[in-house]
């Protein structure tokens, strides 16, 4: 048995030489990887470390019909919102078209069958086409004004001075809580100042001046703190001026040739009378 047991220790030291030299390059394979950078970024050469990799995977041509249906749906819906302000806009305006009489044709672009009104002579829209001034002074209109201005409800100025309008002013218009200015002087219109008009909160210019209105001035008003201008001189109103809220820098000329209005009432020593 001596010459087998000589083979196998010659063999097996063989075999652990080889194993030497391979764990020896394997070394200084790794010294090299470590002196010099690897070509693939970092998340890269981590990724082969790991057991899963999660990759995105792109939409199916078969689900892009369904995406761009859902996109067009929601496009149709957006354009129908809009469409549906518009129409809701057109109408009262339309609704007022109808009450007015235009002798000088200067309402004739007042088409109810376009859809926007944006494109109409005398209003202008914001950039969402939603109606925001009427420039309707002194174009020789008289009839009368209607409930459907109150669905304006972007409306910013309504501007119906000297024209001859009759009739009354519509408690709606105290709808219009982005309404900065209110101009209906020098016309012909008649009736009390709504109380409804105190909740025009953005309110600045309130010119009633030169018309028909009695009754007292609503008290209401004196609860707009943006009102800088109040005109309403030259009516039939009666009962005491305000001095409270913004009343107090209006003067005492926006409140002159209005027979029965008794002078600046005195808390606590005169009582305001809501009969006159």
């Amino acid at each position: 048995y001596a010459l087998p047991l000589t083979f196998y220790h010659r063999t097996r030291r063989a075999i652990q030489k080889r194993e030497a030299s391979a764990a020896a390059a394997l070394d200084r394979s790794r010294h090299a990887a470590a002196s010099f950078p690897s070509p693939f970024p970092t998340c890269v050469r981590a990724a082969t470390q790991t057991n899963r990799v999660q990759i995105r995977r792109p939409i199916s041509p078969a689900r892009l019909p369904m995406a761009a249906g859902a996109l067009v749906l929601a496009l149709v819906a957006a354009l129908a919102v809009a469409l549906a302000g518009a129409n809701s806009e057109g109408d009262a305006l339309s609704a007022l078209r109808r009450s007015l009489r235009d002798p000088g044709g200067v309402l004739q672009s007042w088409d109810p069958t376009l859809v926007n009104p944006c494109t109409w002579f005398h209003v202008t829209c914001d950039r969402d086409n939603r109606v925001t001034r009427l420039d309707l002074g002194n174009l020789n209109l008289s009839g009368h004004l209607v409930p459907e201005l109150g669905k304006l409800e972007h409306l910013q100025y309504l501007e119906l001075y000297k024209n001859n309008i009759e009739g009354t002013i519509p408690s709606e218009l105290g709808d219009l809580k982005n309404l900065i200015s209110l101009d209906l002087y020098k016309n012909n219109v008649s009736g009390t100042i709504p109380p409804t008009l105190g909740k025009l909160k953005s309110l600045v210019f309130l010119r009633l001046n030169g018309n028909r209105l009695t009754g007292p001035i609503p008290r209401e008003l004196a609860g707009i703190s943006s009102l800088k201008v109040v005109d309403v001189s030259g009516n039939n109103l009666c009962g005491t001026i305000p001095t409270t809220g913004p009343f107090e820098h209006i003067p005492l000329s926006n409140f002159e040739r209005n027979p029965r209005l008794e002078g600046p009432e005195l808390q606590g020593l005169a009582v305001y009378e809501t009969n006159c």
